[in-house]
């Protein structure tokens, strides 16, 4: 600012020498920084209120900021852009950076911001699709592509922007009842953003992003939709305890299932056992008892008179034993008419057994001649007789 003041000071000094007064005036009117102030409308109660059918117009709408005076040399501060008419004309557009400008005949007729920039957008009221009346405010972003569309293409780009996004959100709102509204709202922030973008693109704009940030619905409504939240939650729990005693009475009777499955598995295994402990019991008594009977035949065969008079005492302790027997647990006994002569009853087992004897040996004679069919038929038939 320094470096352009003191180059306005060398201009007009130097104009001042070279030309009349009346023409050093004119030329000294076109060097000074150039102010636009408000218009009449500032002073009015209606700006900002209703004007031509729009709400709430910002100022900028009825003025324009400072712009920067031509002192032929300029600096063009990042990120900016300065529009730049030639006697009144569209001549170039400054690019950041040392700028040399046409005394008198140029001058900078807008600037523009290719930041991005945050636009607030106020409160409005939008009906949905089953007329429910929600009041919503937002944020917008959008940054100045092109700085020529920008100032040639509206006359405030800030301002008819902020009416567009307005107006799409209604309309987008129009189309989706309440809770769609309430849970597709990233859906509808996109969607006003490409319709946003569709419209600005004549103003040299571009919409980056749009979010919304409050949704306000009437008060009935909101109780309504608490009623749901509360009957919902309410029901969820219901179906939850349902489902708990049900899993519950499933998992009683599985295990009561099991319990029995492995009990009868137990029963069963116990009865494998004892039934094996049993038959190897017989089989090893049955074992014993078939070595008992082999040692008294090998004895009977070693000894015959004094196995008959084993055999006679062993019958006969036999003998009176089950009498005993019989006398003790039953009141009424069977026996035979010569209980008395205990030496012929004696004499009549000795007998039976020598016969049984006699024809076991006989039986082993016949199985021996028949094993060995080769012998001739003389000896076969002397063995016959002999067993005979």
């Amino acid at each position: 600012m320094a470096i352009e003041r003191a180059m306005s000071t060398a201009l007009s000094r130097s104009i001042r020498r070279t030309t009349p007064q009346w023409r050093y005036a004119a030329a000294a009117s076109l060097i000074q920084p150039r102010v636009f102030t408000s218009s009449a409308w500032d002073s009015l109660p209606l700006r900002g209120k209703r004007f031509g059918g729009l709400s709430d117009a910002p100022s900028t709408y009825f003025q324009r900021p400072s712009l920067p005076a031509n002192t032929i040399i300029k600096f063009v501060p990042q990120q900016t852009a300065w529009v730049v008419e030639r006697m009144g004309r569209f001549h170039r557009i400054l690019k950041p950076g040392l700028a040399i400008l046409a005394p008198f005949i140029d001058r900078i007729a807008y600037v523009k911001s290719l930041k991005e920039n945050a636009m607030e957008i106020h409160p409005q009221k939008a009906i949905t699709s089953d007329n429910v009346t929600l009041e919503l405010d937002g944020v917008l972003y959008t940054r100045v592509f092109d700085p020529f569309k920008a100032s040639y293409g509206v006359e405030d780009a800030d301002y008819a922007i902020s009416q567009l996004a307005q107006t799409t959100m209604r309309s987008e709102i129009g189309q989706l009842t309440l809770d769609h509204v309430l849970r597709e709202r990233v859906t509808l922030n996109t969607n006003i953003t490409q319709a946003i973008n569709e419209a600005a693109a004549e103003w040299g704009i571009r919409c980056l992003r749009y979010e919304i940030r409050d949704i306000n619905a009437p008060e009935p409504v909101v109780e309504a939709m608490h009623r749901q939240v509360t009957a919902e939650r309410s029901k969820r729990a219901e179906i939850l305890d349902s489902e708990g005693q049900r899993q519950s009475a499933i998992n009683i009777a599985e295990g009561r299932k099991q319990s029995v499955i492995l009990a009868s598995e137990a029963e069963k295994t116990e009865r494998i056992n004892k039934a094996g402990g049993e038959a190897e019991a017989i089989l090893l008594k049955a074992r014993a008892t078939a070595s008992g009977i082999d040692a008294v035949a090998s004895s009977i065969e070693q000894g015959k008179q004094a196995a008959q008079g084993a055999v006679s005492l062993s019958v006969a302790e036999k003998y009176v034993d089950a009498f005993g027997k019989l006398a003790k647990e039953g009141t009424s006994v069977v026996v035979p008419g010569n209980v008395g002569d205990i030496g012929q009853m004696i004499a009549t087992a000795m007998s039976v057994y020598g016969k049984v004897g006699e024809s076991q040996a006989k039986a082993q004679a016949q199985r021996l001649i028949q094993q060995s069919p080769s012998q001739p038929e003389g000896e076969q038939t002397k063995i016959e007789n002999g067993a005979q």
